[in-house]
């Protein structure tokens, strides 16, 4: 909207200005909001099933709409007021009438400095040159940016670029993996971050200690229900009350498959009475029968398992393999790890929104459709969308960023951030009638590069506080965003010029389809002049 204002001419009314640029903006603002409201919507709807994303995803929708609303309200009223002060020459800060360039003389330099403003006598005695073509960055874009990425000698280094960036995408994209690191959801320097690593660095060889909970009274003293217990435990380290105790019956030759009171009276009053024994009691629950004999109501067991490179993996087999059998075994069991909490928050966390993700692209280029002018311009859409995604994944994941609830969250919103850059370069080059490509992508960069690269500048700029917060989602967070603007200023900026200029839409047949037409009209019109009879055939066929 300012670089729309921008281009409007100061002696203009301001009611004219205003709308000249509400006319620009408005159509295209009012689709990206729409795009943001249904993606971010899909994100809060009971699709999602994880509250935290819920919660920002409506956070979210609630953020645009109000964005929506300020920028059609107060952000309109500030133009309008800013207006009226450019029409009385007054300072647009101060709101003071700014001296003419005679009385500016008599004022000293930190004044003159602050004070200053373009006269309708400086504009005509300067020339044509619009204040807004003199920007420094409008400068720069057309007399030197615009000419250098469009040159014949240029273009094939930047394909050789993109094909560059296309193979580091594509190497990172194949070592993507789930984020389920502990140390990667608390602050830096804790000591949780200490004990992860010393754990990763000497005993990464095993597993968490899980713990085995029987949380029912079964028949321990039936010798099909030992082999069942000895079978789940299979392959474990163990640290087991129960092993070690139908070890101690077998040191002491006496059978296992003994009576209910048999089994358990020597268990409580032989086994761990014993020195070695004895802090197994803390992992036992006895409870009174009304018969006056004693039952294991509920016990305990820990396992530790041996792992190799490949951990993560192995302990998402482990635990799928366990929990399956906990919910088709005779005997009741669970089993827990605090570790778990966030093995399955991940796992939950990576797959929901991964679905919910491409269900928001599939509906925003299917929404696009309706909103693009051209079908050319939804495809080009599509492809920049795509390209960006999976530099934005082969990238996260080179820069030690793994697949987690944040990362996929930014990848939502990579989604949208692509289309709203792309979508008006691509835009204003379709739908050119006149001149060639090359041209058109000119001028395509002349009216939005500078604003798109003031909005990657100040996105940034406002992204790097971020760099400095001692957690490692926050951290995460700037990696992926800062990523996304990076890679999404590449192909506005540089990849979408070159490749236009080559591949389609065609500006050449469009060209002698409408010369063509517009001959055609003319042969007629002359026709249906000289004679009625050939008016008359005309009218016939």
């Amino acid at each position: 909207m300012l670089s729309s204002w921008r281009r409007t001419r100061e002696d203009q009314h301001v009611k004219e200005r205003v709308a000249a640029v509400f006319s620009d903006c408005m159509l295209p603002f009012t689709a990206s909001t729409a795009l943001h409201v249904v993606t971010f919507g899909i994100g809060a709807s009971p699709f999602t099933n994880i509250e935290a994303v819920r919660l920002f995803c409506r956070n979210a929708c609630i953020s645009v709409l109000f964005n929506y609303l300020y920028i059609l309200t107060f952000y309109g009223s500030n133009l309008v007021f800013a207006g009226y002060l450019e029409n009385n020459y007054r300072h647009s800060l101060f709101c003071r009438r700014v001296p003419k360039p005679e009385l500016q003389q008599q004022k000293p330099a930190w004044y003159r400095f602050l004070m200053y403003t373009h006269y309708n006598e400086e504009a005509t005695e300067a020339g044509p040159l619009h204040a807004y073509e003199s920007h420094l960055l409008v400068a720069f874009m057309k007399r030197y940016y615009c000419d250098w990425i469009t040159n014949t000698y240029v273009k094939p280094f930047v394909v050789l670029f993109y094909l560059v960036y296309v193979s580091f995408a594509l190497m990172g994209y194949l070592q993507v993996s789930e984020g389920s690191d502990l140390s990667n959801v608390v602050a830096t320097e804790t000591s949780t971050i200490a004990y992860t690593r010393a754990q990763q660095r000497y005993f990464s060889s095993y597993s968490p200690v899980i713990g085995f909970y029987i949380y029912e009274s079964i028949e321990y003293w039936n010798t099909s229900v030992q082999e069942d217990l000895l079978e789940y435990t299979k392959g474990f380290e163990r640290i087991s009350w129960f092993e070690s105790y139908l070890n101690y019956l077998h040191g002491l030759n006496i059978t296992t498959s003994l009576s209910r009171s048999n089994f358990t009276e020597r268990l409580r009053s032989g086994f761990l009475r014993l020195p070695r024994y004895v802090h197994f009691s803390d992992d036992i629950i006895f409870a009174k029968r009304a018969d006056g004999e004693f039952d294991v109501v509920a016990s305990r067991m820990f396992l530790v398992a041996k792992t190799t490179e490949n951990k993560r993996e192995e302990m998402s087999i482990l635990l799928d393999t366990l929990r399956k059998l906990s919910l088709t075994s005779r005997v009741k069991f669970i089993i827990f790890n605090p570790s778990f909490v966030y093995m399955d928050r991940y796992a939950s966390s990576v797959g929901a929104p991964l679905k919910n993700s491409c269900i928001a692209a599939i509906f925003l280029l299917f929404f696009s459709t309706f909103l693009a002018a051209d079908p050319l311009v939804n495809a080009w859409l599509t492809v920049t969308v795509a390209s960006v995604e999976f530099g934005l994944v082969g990238f996260m994941t080179l820069w030690r960023v793994e697949l987690d609830c944040v990362s996929v969250l930014c990848l939502i919103y990579g989604v949208n951030y692509a289309v709203d850059s792309s979508a008006p370069l691509v835009s204003a080059f379709a739908l050119g009638r006149e001149s060639t490509r090359t041209r058109w992508v000119k001028l395509a960069l002349e009216r939005h590069g500078v604003p798109a690269l003031q909005s990657y500048l100040c996105y940034g700029a406002a992204l790097l506080p971020l760099a400095a917060v001692p957690s490692n989602l926050t951290r995460t967070l700037f990696r992926c965003l800062f990523l996304t603007a990076i890679i999404t200023a590449f192909h506005c900026l540089a990849i979408l010029p070159v490749l236009l200029t080559f591949l389609p839409p065609s500006k050449k047949k469009r060209r002698e389809r409408k010369n063509a037409a517009e001959n055609r009209e003319e042969i007629e019109c002359v026709e249906m002049v000289d004679s009625t009879r050939v008016v008359d055939q005309i009218t016939t066929v």
